[in-house]
């Protein structure tokens, strides 16, 4: 009979380093956050402690200090605390990032994009379609009459308040 042997497929001892060394780069990133800004990322309370408990280290409390934090965050999800970290990095990339998608849906809508409105009507409950239609209308006949762009403002203001 053929024995059959099962090995157990780990991390080398480099990618575990690796892994570590991003560990600590996110708790330095986090120990500089106020308490608040740390009640926004999806950590535990023991480690959100450690990091308020952390600010004041100097050098080699903080040093180890930092090494029991990555030892805490070996538990997290480090994807998670990345992702939420950079949000808080750049909340204003976020808003610029939301004008534009508004932008985007309003020059769609003008050019005739039907599919588009009916997406946006399911997607935002309470939207009216009437008063799209209207603004939409509105665009056009200022344009046609070299009339300021009122309505243009209007249907992105309004699409921009369901953002």
């Amino acid at each position: 009979m053929k024995e059959e042997h099962e090995y157990v497929i780990r991390k080398n001892k480099s990618q575990i380093k690796r892994d570590m060394m991003v560990l600590r780069a996110l708790g330095k990133r986090m120990r500089v956050l106020s308490a608040t800004q740390l009640e926004a990322l999806p950590i535990g309370d023991q480690l959100r402690q450690e990091l308020i408990k952390g600010k004041n280290f100097k050098k080699e409390a903080l040093r180890r200090h930092l090494i029991f934090i990555e030892k805490l965050m070996r538990t997290e999800d480090a994807e998670a605390i990345a992702a939420a970290l950079d949000l808080l990095d750049k909340p204003h990339q976020v808003e610029v990032n939301n004008f534009h998608e508004v932008e985007q849906w309003r020059d769609r809508l003008i050019a005739g994009d039907n599919a588009l409105l009916e997406e946006l009507l399911a997607r935002f409950e309470g939207m009216d379609r009437q008063h799209i239609r209207q603004l939409l209308r509105n665009v056009a006949k200022e344009k046609l009459h070299n009339k300021p762009p009122k309505s243009f403002r209007l249907l992105f203001g309004y699409l921009k308040s369901y953002q």
